[in-house]
């Protein structure tokens, strides 16, 4: 139950000339006794709100920055009009801030043996799993004086998915992907290649490449060319330890870090390669195995929406034997982790070489773009002082990277923008290269 205000605006307004010219109880309850009754009959008159039906229907997903409309139908099975004011509640982070009260709350009214729906619009602010919380309806009789109410669980769930705003790269990126399926034949055969086609012998050519049997059948000398090799294997190991916790701008490393794997997956995918996910700190977190190609990009975005940095360092060597597990064939290995020195030098080198010697590896950081301004800056003795400390910082993740490059890996080291092309490219290069 609930008393509005236009209740206490007439008891006010009643009580003050009693107050002034006949102050006492009898008074009093002469003014506002029939303002009780009227109270009392309109509550009677309230359609209750326990009775009332509700469901839910609308988006199960949105990406992160979008949009997610959730319908919530009200059903009044009883014989009284439903006037009423209703507050579909989720958590805060549903809503982009100062926007809730306005997206939240509805008025409708619903006749006697009748539904009306209502469309409550969430922008999430964060990935994961949105659940719905209670729905408070609050009933008003046909005075406006009294009012029931009463609370719902209507359960739902919006998940909401990384952005995946490397998207944009993807067209550039699928072209030169088609220049090199259909310009990158070479004469000599070699690992990551593939037989691609016969054509006419020209002088300067390999004498070795000749196929003698084509050329057995023909008027002409046949040459043999080859192609980066298809249906290659490819696992995406996500660090998800505290050092993807590090903010950088207004995200942490992991979200650059799920992006630039998203970009990365639908590129191998639509090169006929076959893409893992596995996100591992002290025990899995998420794995994502033996996907069609359709199916890869949306197995993926739906995995990576729950993640969140663990503040617990990562154990390589467990890293390394899932890893390992996940491909038990030669492989490309993508780690996207940190380069910061003691976290590699302690944990990764020491097992550096279990992976190395059967796969290929590809490490890829995130680097942070207030260091590289740091560094530029010059002007007073403060901005000094920034320089040298980002300067040294940068001379120890490029000594870490060159450690790493001795050991086989090829490393990537870009800031968020441009960590999702830099890793694509690095693909594709590798790819042209036969190193797949």
């Amino acid at each position: 139950m609930a008393l509005t205000g236009r209740t206490a605006f007439l008891a006010a307004l009643g009580s003050i000339p009693v107050g002034i010219w006949d102050p006492g109880w009898t008074s009093l309850l002469a003014v506002n006794g029939p303002l009780a009754v009227a109270c009392a009959c309109d509550y009677v008159l309230a359609a209750p709100v326990r009775r009332l039906g509700l469901s839910r229907s609308g988006d199960t997903s949105a990406r992160l920055g979008e949009s997610a409309d959730v319908t919530l139908t009200v059903t009044n099975p009883s014989g009284r009009l439903l006037r009423a004011r209703l507050r579909d509640a989720w958590p805060p982070s549903s809503w982009q801030s100062g926007t809730e009260v306005e997206a939240s709350r509805h008025r409708l009214t619903v006749p006697a043996g009748e539904r009306r729906r209502v469309i409550t619009r969430l922008r999430p602010t964060r990935r994961g799993d949105r659940q719905a919380d209670r729905v408070t309806i609050r009933s008003y009789g046909p005075m406006g004086l009294y009012a029931r109410q009463g609370s719902h669980r209507v359960p739902w769930t919006v998940r909401v998915l990384p952005p995946f705003t490397s998207r944009k790269h993807l067209p550039s990126k699928l072209a030169r992907l088609r220049e090199l399926d259909g310009r990158t034949s070479v004469l000599t055969r070699g690992e990551g290649t593939e037989f691609d086609s016969l054509r006419e012998y020209v002088p300067g050519d390999d004498t070795r490449s000749i196929d003698w049997r084509a050329t057995a059948r023909h008027t002409t000398v046949a040459v043999r060319t080859w192609r980066p090799e298809r249906d290659r294997h490819i696992v995406v190991v996500l660090d998800t330890g505290r050092t993807s916790a590090g903010r950088v701008g207004d995200a942490p490393r992991l979200d650059a870090s799920m992006d630039a794997a998203l970009l990365l997956a639908a590129l191998a995918s639509r090169a006929g390669d076959r893409v893992d996910l596995l996100a591992y700190d002290r025990r899995v977190r998420a794995l994502v195995q033996g996907r069609a190609a359709a199916d890869v990009l949306p197995s993926l975005v739906n995995a990576m929406a729950s993640l969140e940095p663990e503040l617990i360092e990562t154990d390589a060597r467990g890293l390394t034997a899932t890893t390992l597990r996940t491909a038990p064939r030669r492989s490309l290995i993508v780690l996207l982790t940190s380069l910061d020195a003691a976290p590699i030098e302690e944990g990764l080198l020491p097992v550096l070489p279990q992976l190395t010697q059967r796969h290929t590896v590809l490490l890829a950081s995130v680097a942070d773009p207030h260091i590289a301004k740091m560094a530029a800056a010059r002007g007073n003795t403060e901005a000094v002082y920034e320089a040298a400390a980002a300067a040294q910082a940068q001379t120890e993740r490029h000594r870490t990277a060159e450690h790493l490059r001795r050991h086989g890996v090829t490393v990537v080291d870009a800031i968020p923008d441009d960590l999702a092309p830099a890793l694509a490219d690095a693909y594709l290069a590798l790819k042209a290269a036969g190193r797949l």
